[in-house]
């Protein structure tokens, strides 16, 4: 059953109409994990030449709008469905607390699809329309998250999809578009950021698994239990560091990423959130801080990258 919004969201549309509403909508505090993902590629791409800025930015604007569409679709059909409500933890609570119509949200989602479409015109004009081919995918995924008949969020893949196209994919186009090609080193350097992506993605699960269960989804987080999904996540975290210490040790990566390290604190940080929280609300500082961890990590790794070219 859908909320009732004639009396609950009335003062919220009187009070709150402007700018904010609207940025509210795009839950920028994910937008970093489109962010790192383009930052890391184009520093990957250094050891093959100069960066194009008129390719970077207009990557890192279309994974922007795809990423602000894919949590506006995720508003609009998880109202739809009946899932959120005023009190509902995480979410932009453009239409169940602002009052705006479903259908405006809807409208604008598409129209941030179609803006990134134009920009992917420009980007495989100047590489390859073979770009065009993933981009499609890409924005399909987004939308399929959780509309269409069998939702993407509603499965125990939700993590893995979120890792791979928001994260490993991205780092890969951003390289391919400035280098032409994909490397070995570009895949394996993508690898810890394909995890700490789907991280972001887990602790969300995590943070909503007794809402989710009642709402008849199969997450990763339901299928393990709150416990054993936080020790999942713990491991997903060693395994990011591990990784870069042996990429550092085999010569892969230069020792200046090394510097990720100083992401540590927040993934323990997150950790103990979630094992400390019971609420929702209460483990939200958690799901804050699994993002902040992704997000540093990424643009420590990157800076890294940049000062292995440029010092070295």
């Amino acid at each position: 059953m859908q909320p009732n919004l004639q009396h609950s969201t009335k003062p919220a549309v009187e009070s709150n109409r402007g700018f904010q509403v609207w940025w509210q909508m795009t839950r920028p505090h994910t937008l970093t994990a489109s962010f790192v993902p383009v930052l890391l590629g184009t520093a990957l791409s250094l050891s093959h030449g100069r960066i194009h800025f008129g390719l970077f930015f207009a990557m890192l604007i279309a994974s922007l709008l795809i990423q602000a569409a894919t949590n506006m679709f995720n508003e609009y059909y998880d109202y739809k469905r009946g899932l959120d409500n005023e009190n509902s933890i995480g979410i932009g609570g453009t239409i169940v607390r602002d009052g705006i119509k479903p259908k405006t949200v809807m409208q604008l989602a598409l129209s941030l699809y179609g803006i990134a479409l134009l920009i992917g015109v420009y980007i495989c004009m100047s590489t390859s329309w073979w770009l065009a081919l993933l981009g499609l995918v890409c924005m399909a995924v987004g939308y399929l998250y959780t509309g269409g008949p069998f939702p993407i969020a509603y499965t125990p893949f939700g993590e893995i999809f979120a890792g791979f196209f928001m994260g490993m994919l991205i780092i890969l186009i951003s390289f391919f578009i400035q280098t032409g090609t994909v490397t070995t080193y570009s895949i394996l350097v993508s690898v810890p950021i394909l995890v700490l992506v789907g991280a972001i993605n887990f602790s969300n699960n995590i943070r909503d698994l007794d809402g989710d269960k009642e709402n008849g989804r199969k997450t990763l987080a339901i299928l393990l239990g709150k416990n054993k999904a936080v020790t999942l996540m713990g491991y997903m975290f060693i395994f990011s560091f591990i990784w870069i210490l042996g990429l550092i040790i085999t010569g892969v990566a230069p020792i200046w990423t090394l510097i990720v390290l100083l992401s540590i604190p927040k993934a323990l940080k997150a950790i103990k959130g979630f094992k400390s929280g019971v609420t929702p609300i209460q483990m939200a500082p958690a799901m804050k801080a699994t993002a902040q961890t992704n997000t540093i990590f990424g643009f420590l790794l990157a800076i890294g990258i940049f000062l292995g070219y440029f010092v070295s």
